[in-house]
């Protein structure tokens, strides 16, 4: 069971490297072609999280009835 929530905090920290391009290069996770999709959401919706990576998550989460198709297939993919 720790070793699933484990690895689920990995997941979510994946998909919250969505502030802008360079956050790859800064150590972020994710390809960069999830932080494309989503960069436009997180600065639209979450500019007040950008740079804490799970607050960024949380956010878009929460918006996601708002999100961008693109970005909402990024979640899909994680199965979120």
């Amino acid at each position: 069971m720790a070793r699933k929530i484990i690895l689920a905090t990995i997941t979510l920290a994946a998909l919250t490297v969505l502030s802008e391009p360079r956050a790859f290069a800064q150590g972020h996770m994710g390809t960069p072609q999830e932080q494309k999709a989503c960069s436009r959401d997180a600065q639209r919706f979450c500019r007040k999280d950008l740079g804490n990576d799970m607050a960024v998550q949380g956010c878009l989460q929460a918006n996601r009835a708002k999100l961008s198709k693109s970005c909402n297939k990024v979640f899909q993919s994680h199965g979120m």
